[in-house]
């Protein structure tokens, strides 16, 4: 083993670091996977006792990703994804639903979770004709990620850009609206936007993410549905608009909440 890969591999050991709880780790543990903590268990089992049904947000996320990026690949004939804050893999990832419409499908990764980065390996199996890539970087630096997603990614063709659950890791201060004009500006027209996060319609919710911002390393930051669609603001929305994920195009049989129930909203929009 160079002295290099040591490091690195040291690097990565240091980071992930198991005394603290972390944002990808919890939402692993209310979702039932194997890569958390005893230390994210604990701040999962609290958030749970406060609002029961935490998990149904993640799992509306997920549903509401895989049937956004097959809409997109299907329907939006796009080809290049960026998807940003991509959490641990699991099933349905982008690259895998993009590929299974467009076998050509070429998928960049971002995020800065170390854990993350340790299972990236999982989220690069691409198909031959495609490629897939993964960056580990800060949604606040989207100059940099640009820069690396330049390598697998033509930016002179639209580009699929799918934020979900990312924004609210950001506080106010961090100017969450003006990161997505930065990063959509960068992107050629007929590209798009895919995005979702929690909505701060119900109290219970929270009261259930104040226990959470109190007992983790990083702080969850819901926000009102007007402040959702404000990051559509000069895109294209297709049909049915800024809605509850349950409400964006369900399939039939998918599991997800009802339609008319859920705390986290979405929407797909094209830059003109």
């Amino acid at each position: 083993m160079s002295d290099d890969h040591e490091e690195r591999r040291r690097t990565l050991a240091e980071r992930i670091r198991t005394d603290q709880p972390q944002s990808a780790r919890v939402w692993n543990y209310l979702l039932r996977g194997k890569d958390n903590y005893p230390v994210d268990a604990a701040v999962g089992d609290m958030i749970r006792q406060s609002f029961p049904d935490i998990a149904g947000i993640a799992r509306g996320q997920r549903y509401f990703l895989a049937r956004a990026v097959r809409y997109l690949a299907r329907e939006g004939g796009v080809r290049q994804f960026l998807d940003l804050g991509t959490g641990l893999p699991t099933a349905d990832n982008t690259h895998e639903v993009a590929q299974r419409e467009a076998p050509d499908a070429r998928v960049v990764y971002v995020d800065n979770d170390p854990l993350v980065l340790a299972h990236a390996r999982a989220l690069l199996t691409s198909t031959p004709e495609g490629a897939c890539a993964y960056i580990d970087a800060d949604v606040r630096k989207p100059a940099a990620i640009l820069e690396e997603a330049a390598r697998t990614l033509d930016f002179s063709k639209p580009v699929g850009l799918t934020m979900l659950g990312i924004m609210g890791q950001l506080p106010d201060e961090d100017e969450p609206g003006a990161l997505v004009r930065e990063l959509l500006a960068a992107l050629p027209s007929g590209s798009w936007l895919a995005l979702a996060d929690g909505v701060d319609t119900n109290e219970t919710l929270n009261a259930a993410i104040a226990t959470y911002n109190a007992n983790s390393a990083s702080e969850y930051h819901l926000r009102s549905p007007e402040r959702i669609a404000a990051y559509f603001e000069g895109l294209e929305l297709v049909a049915p608009g800024v809605v509850l994920t349950s409400e964006w195009r369900p399939d039939p049989g998918q599991g997800d909440v009802p339609p008319g129930e859920g705390n986290a909203m979405c929407g797909v929009a094209r830059k003109p």
